[in-house]
C-alpha cells in the first residue's frame, strides 16, 4: 500500500472497524490515484460477506505503518491488486506483491488500463489472475472479482491460482476524488460550511472518532515541519529575528492548501538538540523538513533553506535569497510556495496573495513585530504578556496598518485579562483586545489568525453568537493553523458539541504533537465530555512532554471526583509532591473532604482561599464548590455575582458538572437562557 496523504479518509461501508488477525481475508493493495476504486472494490466485497484489509482505515493507531502492512499481507487469504499505471509506478505496491508472493498468497488484479508492466511486476503477476476493465463497465468487473475472490475463500477451496481469460468490458470513466487533505475538519473548512450558527451547527460535517483516529497512524508525503534557523549574522543578536522568521514562514506554509504543517511549538521543540532529521519527521509525523539560517546585516538579510526528505535523510532542494528587510514578505511567499511545489502540492494561483495578507512592508515594524511574537511565545505571567504587548505596539507604531500585529497586541491583552483578580483592570483590557481585534480584522478582513484574536475576544466576554461566526472565518482561512483547531476545540466543547469538539482537538495535537498546551486542551475538551479516564491520560501525556508545566493538574483532580474516587483526589491534593498553586490546592481539598464527609476540614480549606484573595473574580468555582456542598441559594448566588462581572468561566456553564445540582433550578436555566449559548 503506498504511503499516501491523499487517501486518509478511506473508509468501508458503514465504517467497519480493525478486524482481529484471523478475520481478515482480503488485504486491497493499490495507489493513491485509485483510491476511489479501491474503496469501491472495498465496499462489494465486505457487501458479500468477505471482510479486508485497507490502508488507511485499518492501520493501527500508534503502529508503524509498515509494520501494520507487512502483518496484515501475512495474515491475509488473498490480495487484490488494482492495476494501473499509477501502482506500477509505486515502490510501495511494489513492496506488497513481493510479500504476499512469498507467503504464497494468491493474487487477483482488476486491471485499470493496458499500460505496460515492469519486469518486476509480470514476474509476480506471472500466475496471477487478471479482470480487465474494457468493454463493460466497472461493475460487472468488480462482480467478477467478487465471485473469484469467493472461490477462493469459500470452505474447502485451494489456495492455487485460478487461471482464467481476460474479460472484456468496457471501463467507465472514474471520478478521481481527492481523499482528505488532512482530516475531514480541514476539507470542511474548505467547503467553506465548517461552522454555522443555526440548528445544523456543523453536525453534519465532522469526521467520526475512528475517521480522526485513523489517519494518526499514517504520514502523509504532503507534510512538513520547519525548524527554527540558524543565527549567521555576525555578531549572533539576531535569534530572535531568525526564529520570527522560522514561525512567520510556518504560518505561510499551513495557508497553503493540501499542505500539512506541523505547529511551532513542536518544531521548536528540537531547538538545540543534536536530532537527525529521520528522528524529527517520526516525532512529528512529517515526511519533509525544512531547515534553514539567516544571515543579517543592517536592513539587507539572506536566507538561505534547504529542504530535506525526511524519511531518508536525502536532499530535495535548496536555494539562497537575499533581499532587502522591506522584501521579506515576498521572500516567505517564495519559499513557501517553491517547498508546496517541490512535495507537488497542487496551487491554485492566489498562494502569494493569501501569504502576505496582514503583514507589514516597513523594516522596523517587521523587526518589532518579530521581536513581539517570540516574547508573546514564551508569556506565562501578566508581567511578561505586558513586556509582549509594548513590542507589539511598538510595531504598530511604525505602521498603523499592520493587522498581525494588532492581532498579537490582542492576544497579548488577553493574556493580561486572564491572569488578573482585578476586575477593572480585566474589564478594560478585554475592551482593548476587542477595540484591537476588530481593527485586525478591518486592516486584513482575509486573515484567519485575524478573525482568530476576534474570535477569542468574542468567547471571553460571552459574546457566544459573535465568537460563532468568527471561527467560522478562522477556519475556512486557515484551515491548517493548529492554533486555529486548538481554540475552535475548547468553544465547540464549551457549547456542548462533543464530538466535533474532540475532532479539533486530536486535528491540533496532530498538527502540534510536541505542544504541551495543545494535549492540555484535549484533555480540557474530553473532560468537558465527561471522559473522565481519557482526560487524565491526555493530561499525563501533556504533563510528559513538559513537566514544569502542571497546569493539567486541575484536570486531573476534578476528573478523580467526578469518577466519584475522591480518596485518589485528596492523595493527590495533600501530597506536597503535586505541583499545584495554593488555591487550587485549597479548592481541591474543600471538594474532595466534602465528598469523603470531612465537612469540617472542606470548610477549612474554603476559609484558606478566601484569605488568598479568592473573591468575585473567581465566582463560578465558589458557585461549583457551593452546589456540590448542597448548598443552592449560595451557588446561585454565586452565579448571579458571576453574571455582573461578566466572569468569562460563564463559558463553560453548560458542561461544568460541579453545577449539575443546580441545573434544573428556574435561575440557573434562566441564566443560560440569557448568556445565549449556540444551539
Amino acid at each position: 500500500m503506498e504511503e499516501r496523504g491523499e487517501s486518509k479518509n478511506l473508509q468501508g461501508p458503514a465504517g467497519h472497524a480493525e478486524a482481529p488477525g484471523p478475520q481478515r481475508r482480503v488485504f486491497i493493495s493499490y495507489a493513491s490515484h485509485d483510491a476511489a476504486v479501491a474503496q469501491k472494490v472495498c465496499s462489494a466485497l465486505e457487501a458479500a460477506g468477505f471482510p479486508c484489509w485497507i490502508a488507511p482505515r485499518n492501520v493501527v493507531p500508534g503502529t508503524l505503518y509498515a509494520d501494520g502492512i507487512v502483518g496484515a499481507i501475512d495474515e491475509s487469504k488473498v490480495l487484490v491488486l488494482i492495476l494501473s499505471k499509477e501502482a506500477v509506478a509505486s515502490a510501495h505496491v511494489g513492496k506488497e506483491l513481493e510479500r504476499a508472493t512469498s507467503k504464497r498468497h494468491p493474487i487477483i488484479a482488476l486491471r485499470t488500463d493496458t499500460s505496460p508492466l515492469t519486469r518486476a511486476f509480470e514476474y509476480f503477476l506471472n500466475e496471477s489472475q487478471w479482470i480487465e476493465v474494457g468493454a463493460g463497465s466497472t461493475d460487472a468487473a468488480i462482480a467478477q472479482l467478487v465471485g473469484a475472490v469467493g472461490q477462493h475463500l469459500s470452505p474447502g477451496s485451494a489456495t492455487a491460482p485460478i487461471h482464467a481469460p481476460p474479460t472484456a468490458v468496457r471501463r467507465a470513466a472514474m471520478s478521481r476524488r481527492v481523499w482528505a487533505i488532512a482530516a475531514v475538519v480541514v476539507a470542511v473548512a474548505l467547503a467553506g460550511a465548517y461552522f454555522l450558527v443555526d440548528k445544523a451547527w456543523l453536525l453534519g460535517h465532522v469526521a467520526s472518532k475512528q475517521d480522526v483516529t485513523a489517519t494518526t497512524a499514517v504520514v502523509s508525503d504532503k507534510s512538513i515541519a520547519v525548524l527554527p534557523f540558524t543565527d549567521m549574522s555576525e555578531k549572533k543578536d539576531q535569534e530572535y529575528f531568525a526564529d520570527g522568521l522560522s514561525e512567520e514562514l510556518i504560518n505561510a506554509l499551513a495557508l497553503i492548501d493540501e499542505l500539512q504543517v506541523a505547529a511551532r511549538t513542536s518544531s521548536f521543540s528540537f531547538k538545540g538538540q543534536a536530532l537527525d532529521v529521520e528522528t524529527i519527521g517520526r516525532k512529528l509525523h512529517v515526511g519533509a523538513v525544512l531547515e534553514g539560517s539567516v544571515r543579517r546585516s543592517g536592513n539587507t538579510v539572506r536566507v538561505t533553506v534547504q529542504l530535506i526528505n525526511a524519511s531518508n535523510g536525502f536532499h530535495i532542494w535548496s536555494h539562497a535569497y537575499d533581499r532587502d528587510l522591506k522584501d521579506v514578505l515576498a521572500v516567505q511567499s517564495d519559499i513557501a510556495i517553491a517547498v508546496a511545489q517541490q512535495l507537488q502540492v497542487k496551487l491554485l494561483g492566489n498562494e502569494a496573495g493569501k501569504i502576505e495578507v496582514g503583514g507589514t512592508r516597513h523594516p522596523q515594524a517587521y523587526d518589532a513585530y518579530l521581536r513581539a511574537t517570540q516574547l508573546y511565545a514564551t508569556a506565562d505571567s501578566e508581567e511578561l504578556f505586558k513586556v509582549a504587548l509594548a513590542a507589539f505596539d511598538q510595531a504598530i507604531a511604525f505602521d498603523a496598518s499592520f493587522s498581525a500585529a494588532y492581532g498579537g497586541r490582542a492576544f497579548s491583552l488577553l493574556g493580561i485579562a486572564i491572569g488578573t483578580l482585578n476586575l477593572g483592570l480585566r474589564e478594560d483590557t478585554q475592551k482593548k483586545a476587542g477595540e484591537a481585534a476588530d481593527r485586525a480584522v478591518a486592516l486584513a478582513p482575509d486573515s484567519g489568525e485575524a478573525h482568530l484574536a476576534a474570535a477569542a475576544v468574542c468567547q471571553r466576554t460571552l459574546q457566544f453568537s459573535c465568537a460563532a461566526s468568527e471561527f467560522d472565518r478562522a477556519l475556512v482561512l486557515a484551515p491548517g493553523s493548529a492554533r486555529v483547531q486548538a481554540y475552535f476545540a475548547r468553544f465547540a466543547s464549551f457549547s456542548g458539541h462533543h464530538e466535533v469538539a474532540q475532532t479539533a482537538a486530536r486535528r491540533a495535537v496532530r498538527l502540534d504533537p510536541q505542544n504541551y498546551d495543545s494535549r492540555r486542551r484535549l484533555a480540557g475538551v474530553l473532560y468537558d465530555a465527561r471522559l473522565f479516564n481519557e482526560a487524565i491520560a491526555a493530561a499525563h501525556e501533556a504533563e510528559a512532554l513538559n513537566p514544569n508545566l502542571r497546569t493539567s493538574e486541575s484536570i486531573i483532580f476534578l476528573s478523580y471526583l467526578g469518577l466519584g474516587r475522591s480518596d485518589l483526589a485528596r492523595q493527590m491534593c495533600e501530597s506536597p509532591a503535586t505541583v499545584l498553586a495554593d488555591d487550587g490546592r485549597h479548592w481541591c481539598l474543600a471538594l474532595a473532604y466534602h465528598a469523603l464527609r470531612m465537612q469540617a476540614e472542606a470548610q477549612a480549606e474554603l476559609l484558606k482561599l478566601r484569605a488568598l484573595g479568592w473573591g468575585e473574580a473567581r465566582a463560578v468555582s465558589y458557585a461549583g464548590t457551593y452546589a456540590q456542598w448542597g448548598d443552592s441559594r449560595a451557588a446561585l448566588e454565586w452565579l448571579a455575582t458571576a453574571e455582573r462581572t461578566h466572569a468569562a468561566a460563564l463559558e463553560g456553564l453548560k458542561v461544568n458538572w460541579l453545577l449539575d445540582p443546580v441545573r434544573n433550578e428556574p435561575a440557573f436555566k434562566a441564566l443560560e437562557q440569557r448568556l445565549n449559548f449556540p444551539p
